[in-house]
């Protein structure tokens, strides 16, 4: 069994306007030091595979075919052996 870490991010030539509201009200609260934000999406699955690659395979397809949207988004997966699934 393997845990999938996923993060799911806009291209960087994707406007994101939740990015845009989400920094105007950091500064609005005085954090005018933060410069820059970008929002995006973690994911965690559970994989039932016997080796990495396979579950890497898994993770890769889920994200191509559901998770992310390849057009205007890239992801990022980070494995780990997990020994049982959890909530």
């Amino acid at each position: 069994m393997y845990k999938a870490s996923i993060i799911v991010r806009l291209r960087p030539s994707i406007l994101d306007p939740q990015g845009k509201a989400t920094h105007h009200a950091l500064g609005e609260l005085g954090f005018a030091s933060v410069e820059r934000v970008r929002m995006g999406k973690y994911i965690e699955i559970w994989v039932d595979e016997k080796n990495e690659d396979d579950a890497r395979r898994v993770a890769t397809e889920a994200c191509a075919r559901l998770l992310a949207n390849p057009v205007m988004e890239d992801f990022q997966i980070t494995l780990e052996e997990a020994a049982t699934k959890t909530a």
